[in-house]
């Protein structure tokens, strides 16, 4: 055979053979592309999604708007003895006042010892009533402060309700730990049913 042809030949073979590893390489490069989006994709689809912060169980006061509370047995913070379960005081409830709320049709009131992981010191509903005579609570649902030591906190929420839901949590005399997921629940569902709320604040101190 003359010789340029076994050369041309061989030169033949020589590039066909380069031409077919480029395109295995090429192949064989977009297969592993698909790979790596394929299990990108997996992991972008399984990855957990992260949970939004969990919603506070208790109720939200910077949501309400307020109403003034007063009464004639708090005098420059502190509660006047004649409130409290001592041997000075009467064990009768403090007096208090309001204007009504429109749209109320109930305000629940609570007197609580924020001192003493709230202690419920008084939990009444009233209907109409804005003007609470001194004693107005009777004995089941008002108990004075009788702090064994210290100075502690008496904290009165006067909440206007729209309607009196049926049944008011909260464990009269005792440690409410959850008394403020208590008061949401009066809220109700649709968190509309306070329409507003008073509070005062006052000390009673052991002793005095």
């Amino acid at each position: 055979m003359d010789t340029r042809k076994i050369i041309a030949l061989l030169f033949s073979a020589i590039i066909f053979s380069i031409n077919t590893g480029c395109a295995q390489e090429q192949t064989s490069g977009s297969s592993s592309a698909a790979e790596v989006t394929t299990a990108v994709e997996e992991q972008t689809t399984t990855a957990p999604v992260t949970e939004a912060a969990s919603e506070s169980k208790e109720l939200d006061f910077n949501k309400l708007s307020t109403f003034e509370l007063t009464s004639d047995d708090l005098h420059d913070g502190i509660w006047d003895t004649v409130i409290t379960k001592t041997a000075n005081g009467e064990n009768r409830s403090p007096q208090l006042s309001w204007n009504p709320v429109d749209g109320a049709s109930c305000y629940a009131i609570f007197m609580v010892d924020t001192s003493a992981t709230n202690w419920l010191h008084w939990k009444s509903v009233t209907e109409s009533e804005t003007v609470l005579p001194a004693g107005w609570a009777p004995s089941g649902e008002y108990v004075g402060p009788y702090p064994p030591s210290g100075t502690h906190d008496y904290e009165v929420y006067v909440f206007a309700l729209r309607e009196q839901p049926e049944r008011i949590k909260g464990s009269f005399d005792s440690t409410n730990p959850k008394l403020f997921e208590f008061a949401k629940d009066m809220d109700g569902e649709n968190e509309d049913n306070i329409i507003s709320y008073g509070h005062l604040t006052g000390t009673y101190t052991h002793g005095d």
